[in-house]
């Protein structure tokens, strides 16, 4: 059980892109070309292996084509690239009134600390890693290629 009685779960939101940037204050940050790019939530009892699971799941993940057109090839295979983008707003809960609540996210320190480990967890793999700035103001760029988008997430197993 999460810390507010309810489960708690690392959040991502997946697309298959062709290619993706994500600009601060008008410069690039980080930019990919064909890959995942991945948007990443995270609740405060997220563990390191919730973090490892995710990482491992994403770069294993199956949504490119292979030669027959059928998704069945990874990131990994296809050489393309992971652009990680911090986004606290997957946790938005908007079942009562208009204003999302994101009671359920991690706060601000913590997030950063799990999406820090996140990120070299995902650069361990044979795949360039891209990021944004954890907190900052963050236009995104994409090219959704499907499209395919997936939303993973991962209960934090005691």
């Amino acid at each position: 059980m999460g810390i507010r009685g309810g489960m708690d779960k690392m959040r991502a939101l997946v697309q298959r892109v062709r290619y993706a940037q994500v600009r601060v204050d008008g410069r690039t940050v980080g930019e990919i070309g064909r890959g995942l790019l991945v948007f990443v939530g995270f609740a405060a009892d997220d563990t390191p292996e919730v973090l490892q699971w995710m990482a491992h799941k994403l770069m294993h993940l199956r949504v490119f084509p292979d030669e027959a057109g059928r998704m069945n090839c990874s990131v990994q295979q296809v050489g393309g690239g992971v652009l990680l983008v911090s986004q606290f707003t997957l946790y938005g809960d908007v079942r009562r009134g208009f204003r999302p609540s994101f009671t359920q996210a991690a706060p601000p320190e913590r997030a950063q600390q799990l999406y820090e480990e996140f990120v070299r967890l995902c650069r361990q793999y044979p795949v360039p890693v891209a990021t944004g700035i954890f907190g900052a103001m963050m236009e995104v760029e994409l090219l959704n290629e499907g499209p395919v988008t997936l939303w993973i997430e991962r209960e934090a197993v005691a």
